[in-house]
């Protein structure tokens, strides 16, 4: 599928000044990349970006950025069928324990399926949140591969410059 539209990020302020960077899910690996692999995770709503920013306690500092976004080539998690033909469930996608996969064998399944669709051409995928109080409304769009041009084009949207100052 084809993306265009806005793309919301709530970010630890300690990244706030680098938000195309991806530099956090490198260090830390995400449910769609592996430790080493960049990634940018962004939410398809505002509320679903500090759900998923926040999902562990109370509420914590936060900074809250928009993107707009054209993503030529992205994998819809939503259709079961495509989830098939790749040997994976929504099942998989939403394991919780893909952390404890990814720390006993070295990369989980789900980081497995990110790396083989990107090899694949596709820039992102589309999934639904796993955050708590996420609903089937709730997406989330992983990047692999962004820039300020297509195939992948993702622009912060800072007219006044606030992040550098």
């Amino acid at each position: 599928m084809h993306f265009k539209g806005t793309l919301y990020r709530a970010l630890n302020p300690v990244h706030a000044r680098e938000p195309l960077s991806g530099r956090g899910a490198e260090l830390y690996g995400g449910r769609f990349n592996a430790k080493g692999t960049p990634a940018l995770y962004t939410s398809l709503s505002v509320m679903t970006a500090l759900r998923e920013a926040n999902q562990v306690g109370t509420l914590q500092p936060t900074t809250l950025v928009s993107y707009d976004a054209e993503v030529e080539r992205v994998f819809d998690c939503r259709n079961n069928d495509a989830l098939d033909a790749e040997c994976i469930n929504a099942a998989a996608l939403a394991d919780p324990a893909w952390r404890n996969e990814m720390k006993a064998r070295g990369v989980a399944e789900t980081q497995a399926f990110a790396r083989k669709l990107a090899q694949a051409g596709y820039q992102a995928l589309l999934v639904q949140s796993f955050a708590h109080g996420a609903t089937t409304q709730d997406l989330n769009l992983v990047l692999w591969t962004w820039s300020n041009a297509l195939p992948s084009r993702i622009t912060l949207n800072d007219d006044d410059g606030r992040l550098s100052r």
